[in-house]
């Protein structure tokens, strides 16, 4: 029986997959690419395209570098970047009701942007891991990724080691090396994850 937790679960899941198919379509029209095209760009199949775009499959953090690739745009442009924005608000600030979230795979993994712009080369971000959640198809590349463990607790794995991480741990490491961050336990895992990269796709 499925209770009424893994439908709002499933819901929210089919939510997501919804806004970056819609958002896909978007950036496509605006390139007057037609689906074939972009299948072509990005080296996947129309008929994966077309699913995305349809919200019937939530794509994996490397397809969405590829399309990301493709288009010419940073991940973030698969958000909704319509959040509202005081017009008063200098350009290095970012309100707590306008960051661009995104959330990529099947186990609930998201991404909170945090940063006021997408321009410079620091990101930094909330990572929300609920149980058992791990990242999939961390993107790897020159620059340097730290953060901090605001709540619960992670396995970090960096080229051959893996670290346990608690509340309040913090860690730092060459984003060329292979890695990634899993939550063990019972309950949800957030991290502050710092990007300070040598590419606009993040």
């Amino acid at each position: 029986m499925i209770d009424s937790k893994q439908k709002v679960s499933g819901a929210a899941q089919q939510e997501r997959s919804e806004k970056i198919g819609q958002r896909l379509r978007a950036l496509r029209a605006e390139r007057n690419m037609t689906i074939s095209d972009l299948a072509d760009a990005a080296g996947i199949s129309s008929g994966l395209i077309s699913q995305i775009e349809r919200g019937n499959s939530n794509p994996s953090m490397k397809t969405i570098e590829k399309l990301r690739e493709a288009l010419g745009v940073n991940i973030w442009e698969f958000t909704d970047m319509t959040q509202s924005r005081l017009i008063a608000d200098p350009s290095f600030v970012r309100r707590a009701d306008s960051r661009p979230k995104i959330a990529v795979g099947t186990n609930g993994f998201s991404k909170e942007l945090l940063s006021p712009q997408s321009n410079y080369n620091m990101r930094f971000m909330i990572l929300t891991l609920p149980p058992g959640a791990r990242s999939e198809d961390v993107l790897s590349g020159p620059g340097n990724k730290g953060g901090y463990v605001l709540e619960g607790t992670a396995l970090l794995t960096v080229g051959a080691e893996t670290a346990e991480l608690a509340s309040g741990d913090s860690f730092q490491f060459s984003s060329s090396l292979s890695h990634d961050i899993e939550n063990p336990g019972t309950d949800t895992t957030r991290i502050i994850w710092i990007i300070g990269i040598h590419d606009s796709h993040l």
